[in-house]
């Protein structure tokens, strides 16, 4: 029960978009080692400042 939870809130997660910084910091970490990282709060402003200049295919 316990696994099924957890396999839940990744899915989750994923689905929504709220796993995206932890995936951006891996990212940086493994292809541009020493690189600075963002904040998570700088990370987010800069993602939905980007959504804004470029609204692409987005229902909202």
């Amino acid at each position: 029960m316990a696994q099924a939870a957890r396999d839940l809130r990744w899915w989750f997660r994923g689905v929504t978009g709220a796993d995206a910084y932890e995936r951006y910091a891996a990212h940086m970490a493994r292809t541009h080692p020493g690189s600075p990282v963002l904040s998570e709060r700088d990370f987010w402003r800069q993602k939905h400042a980007d959504q804004d200049a470029n609204p692409g295919a987005r229902c909202c």
